[in-house]
């Protein structure tokens, strides 16, 4: 840790008294974070938070955008609100996000999600009221428990590929209000509320995805303005190094959407979660935490939604996807998911 913590804990020795608070649950930094100025600083700092992690007290847990209701995929999506719905696959327990101050009554429809040194980012969608497109960015800091509204996006665009790392959210493809499929791409800092364009894609992407496999950002699949719903098999991937762009062909089967079913492999290659198993063939959405990842989907149109686990370390085995009991609360369809860094008590 590069700040002073001297004196965190009257008495206590400075490593003694940074051990305690690292031993905190993210539940109780609200309440400790009162305490003083001095914690409050502490326990919100980007510092402390890979300090945490890199001393080993946290784990990953899976953040999902999910409909409040409980009925079939099959339903029309207007007569669904959604939520962020958080599963910890450590202690099995599942719990909600408090709703974003702007859209008590639900997200944005379609908004996409990303997750950065323990925040929760959710940008764009369309308004769940007017059904226009929006450019809101709010970040959920599970410390304080609040969401903040941050710069918004350049423009609208929406179906668009995100992936985070180190504080970063890159955004890349979708299609803007008059239904044209974008080549752009842009990425925000959260550190400091900032928006950077990058170089541009060679070839527009409408409802691709995006993931973070190394030092790379992909954007998979989509079409273009001209061949909508015909999807591609390449993939362009962003070096973060350099900043530039680079095709790989034949990367995802042609004709498949790839929405929330692009999942990184034992290898780091791609998968798609709708060909895992016959059981979440239908509206697949995956999310990776840690060693296992946390599947969900239906065996076909208008099925029950169910939820599997699936062992990423048998993969190689054949690991088969493992049905588990979620609360009916939250047993509504997946839109979409990521994980995020979970703090231990």
């Amino acid at each position: 840790m590069s700040k002073d913590f001297t004196e965190l804990i009257p008495g206590l020795p400075e490593e003694l008294a940074l051990e305690c608070l690292t031993r905190l649950h993210y539940s109780a930094h609200r309440v400790a974070g009162k305490v003083c100025h001095r914690w409050r600083e502490l326990l919100q700092g980007r510092d402390f938070y890979y300090h945490r992690k890199q001393t080993g007290h946290t784990h990953k847990a899976a953040c999902l955008i999910q409909s409040l209701s409980v009925q079939a995929e099959s339903k029309l999506v207007g007569q669904s609100s959604y939520g962020v719905s958080v599963f910890d696959p450590v202690s099995g327990d599942w719990d909600r996000v408090d709703p974003v101050p702007k859209y008590p009554d639900g997200l944005p429809w379609f908004c996409q999600v990303a997750s950065v040194e323990g925040k929760l980012v959710i940008m764009g969608g369309w308004d769940p009221v007017s059904w226009e497109p929006v450019k809101d960015v709010f970040v959920y800091e599970f410390t304080t428990q609040r969401w903040t509204q941050c710069k918004d996006m350049p423009s609208t665009r929406s179906f668009f590929a995100i992936g985070a790392v180190e504080g970063r959210v890159f955004i890349a493809g979708g299609h803007d209000e008059s239904k044209n499929a974008l080549n752009s791409a842009w990425v925000y800092d959260t550190r400091f509320d900032q928006w950077t364009e990058l170089t541009r894609m060679s070839e527009e992407r409408d409802e691709c995805e995006g993931i973070i496999i190394g030092s790379e950002f992909w954007v998979v699949s989509g079409y273009d303005t001209e061949n909508q719903g015909r999807f591609k098999s390449s993939a362009e991937l962003l070096e973060l190094e350099t900043g530039k762009w680079r095709r790989v062909e034949d990367a995802w089967r042609a004709t498949q959407c790839p929405r929330s079913c692009v999942g990184k492999g034992k290898n780091e290659n791609l998968i798609c979660w709708a060909e895992s198993d016959s059981a979440v063939q239908v509206g697949a959405c995956g999310v990776d935490i840690g060693e296992i990842s946390l599947v969900t989907g239906s065996a076909y149109q208008g099925a029950p939604h169910g939820f599997f686990m699936l062992d990423r370390t048998k993969e190689g085995e054949n690991g088969k996807l493992v049905k588990i009991d979620v609360p009916e609360v939250f047993s509504g369809f997946v839109q979409s998911g990521n994980y995020r860094i979970w703090f231990f008590c």
